[in-house]
């Protein structure tokens, strides 16, 4: 597989990390590479509808207010840093996938696994079926540095600090299911049901939020993903709080451009980040140390 670009991520650090916080967003790559746009059976507009557009500019004023920014450049169609490294759908591939894939998880059947099936309209990727090679290989050059990089930022974090803040951001579509009776909030917090992050946290983040003037739900109708759970241990002092953001307040959903909102939204969450840096995290660090990463 060709490797255009040399990592499969962005690293925006501060001059000096003033707080406990990290700021991650693995679903705003937007390198659509030649090869993959030649097995895709997408246009150029529909391969986009999974990608997380532009969240990594709405959360850049991050680094100014001394958090590191990691960033995916790959996009989530490609391949997704937001799963397991190896939760594959074998009926993709050419050949069969080695025993210790994960081929059963509800990720998988929903055609979203780590090298997705469909976009988020449920459009088929591919015309045809992918080299097992070609998965693999993906995995190695693009899941396994980001994921790296991320725990080693993490780890550094909590060793300066004595604990570690993960705000994972994504953007999530307008349109409301049917659980959600008054429409879709404007930001859901996700705390995998209290167990990725301290209660305080997600008060601070929604506190914040709404004094801002947005609209905020907990855990509906988005929990948390693969991030979230994996990192989230706070009895170790290290906390994990998805945020997804509703894309009709930044964006054209139909045609993937810049809205008149964006540039609100870009300061409103620069402001977000100054208020939830009055969080009083001094009884939050874990009652176990965090393992060596």
């Amino acid at each position: 597989m060709a490797n255009p670009v040399p990592v499969s991520y962005n690293l925006s650090q501060p001059a000096s990390q003033l707080a406990p916080i990290v700021v991650n967003s693995p679903h705003s790559g937007r390198f659509y590479s030649k090869e993959f746009v030649q097995q895709s059976r997408l246009n150029n507009q529909s391969i986009r509808r999974s990608e997380d557009f532009l969240v990594d500019e709405l959360v850049k004023s991050a680094v100014d207010c001394g958090f590191p920014l990691l960033s995916a450049n790959y996009p989530r169609a490609y391949l997704d840093v937001n799963r397991e490294p190896f939760e594959l759908d074998p009926a993709m591939f050419d050949h069969k996938l080695p025993d210790y894939v994960n081929t059963r998880s509800i990720r998988v059947s929903s055609g979203l696994g780590t090298v997705p099936k469909i976009v988020a309209e449920g459009e088929n990727i591919y015309a045809e079926r992918l080299p097992v090679s070609d998965a693999l290989e993906r995995v190695e050059q693009i899941y396994k540095p980001y994921h790296d990089k991320l725990r080693h930022i993490l780890a550094q974090t909590h060793l300066k600090f004595g604990l570690a803040i993960l705000l994972d951001f994504h953007s999530m579509p307008s349109t409301r299911t049917v659980t959600e009776k008054y429409g879709r909030a404007d930001i859901v917090l996700g705390d995998r049901f209290g167990s990725s992050c301290s209660p305080k946290i997600v008060y601070q983040a929604r506190a914040a939020f709404e004094q801002l003037g947005y609209r905020t739900e907990v855990n509906r109708p988005y929990a948390g993903g693969f991030i979230t759970e994996h990192y989230g241990r706070p009895f170790n002092g290290l906390h994990a709080l998805q945020i997804e953001i509703n894309r009709s307040l930044y964006m054209d959903e139909i045609m993937i451009r810049e809205s008149e909102g964006f540039n609100k939204l870009s300061s409103d969450i620069g402001e977000f980040f100054e208020l939830f840096l009055e969080l009083d995290w001094s009884d939050l660090q874990g009652n176990q140390p965090l393992a060596a990463e």
